[in-house]
């Protein structure tokens, strides 16, 4: 949260769309929460919901720019790859291969088995469902695999390897209200899978992707709800939406992980700031501050590059460093 991010410091939409600096700063919340919680920063229990964030961000930005290609007749679903491919592929090869030079140095033999897998699964947009398979989020063992974070990346790609062929057709058919009917249907049918799993699956839900979708079709519900109009500005709205985000994360205790009300409030909050976080609005001129949007602006980098550090770090100390 996708994470769709940049891999440089360019605004990650095409110049089709009007930039929205406090996006850059959504990112920077999202990204700094995700490093601190992997950092064991003791009072940020919820860090990790900064992913949840970066789905909902994810979800507006691409169906945003699909629902404009659209609409001007020029949607091309090769260049759409093209495009993601262009912008993910690069830095992520060379996370993978430096990682992969020193995991060979610094782990065991059973280690570097499971992270040889990841390697693996990584490279085809699959590593969710191997840390599904083989290890849970929260597990101590976790904290020394360098590509776990990777999991987020993979369900981004999953859900983009159908979503616009489906909106494509969608908007085809029946333009703007039959591209409400699909996302509608298929939010409420990810939202089900996620709460009915939740129960019997408690460990493994969190890396199962359909019961992630729901988060990144809520951006793409505010997409909608945007479509041809700019955001609203109001104050009291977008500030309930970062309150929301930072309370989550704040006062989450780490006892129900995902999904909970504190991932509701992660992505409703960040909805809400998508929305109604026009020009002019309370958290706007937060999340416009220059440190927010230029820690933004290299969130893809620094998502990429702060799990290896740290797992590399806890593998030369033996333990957890200070």
């Amino acid at each position: 949260a996708l994470l769709t991010m940049a891999t440089s410091t360019r605004p990650l939409f095409d110049t089709q769309m009007i930039y929205r600096p406090e996006i850059d700063g959504l990112r920077a919340l999202a990204v700094l929460s995700v490093i601190l919680f992997h950092a064991g920063v003791p009072i940020l229990h919820g860090g990790f919901l900064g992913v949840d964030v970066f789905f909902v961000i994810s979800g507006y930005l691409i169906t945003g720019i699909l629902l404009k290609e659209l609409e001007l007749g020029e949607l091309s679903i090769i260049k759409f790859y093209e495009r993601r491919a262009r912008r993910i592929l690069p830095a992520l090869a060379v996370t993978i291969i430096t990682s992969t030079i020193f995991s060979w140095f610094l782990m065991t033999p059973s280690e570097f088995k499971l992270f040889s897998e990841s390697v693996g699964t990584a490279a085809i947009f699959l590593s969710n469902f191997l840390f599904l398979a083989e290890v849970g989020y929260f597990s101590p063992d976790i904290d020394i695999q360098p590509l776990v974070h990777l999991w987020s990346l993979a369900v981004e790609e999953q859900f983009y390897s159908i979503f616009p062929v489906l909106l494509w057709l969608a908007f085809r058919i029946g333009h703007i209200t039959l591209s409400w009917v699909l996302v509608t249907a298929l939010l409420s049918v990810s939202a089900f899978i996620c709460y009915s799993l939740l129960s019997d699956y408690p460990d493994k839900i969190f890396f199962f992707s359909p019961a992630r979708f729901w988060e990144i079709l809520t951006g793409s519900l505010v997409a909608l709800l945007l479509f041809r109009r700019s955001p609203w500005s109001n104050h009291v709205l977008s500030s309930i939406g970062l309150l929301a985000i930072l309370g989550a994360m704040f006062v989450n205790d780490g006892g129900t992980p995902f999904p909970s009300i504190h991932t509701i409030l992660a992505v409703g909050g960040t909805a809400l700031i998508l929305t109604f976080g026009g020009r002019g609005s309370a958290a706007t001129r937060i999340l416009t501050m220059k440190p927010c949007v230029g820690i933004g602006l290299i969130s893809y980098s620094a998502y990429l590059w702060h799990q290896p550090l740290f797992a590399f770090a806890r593998m030369r100390a033996m333990g957890e460093p200070s």
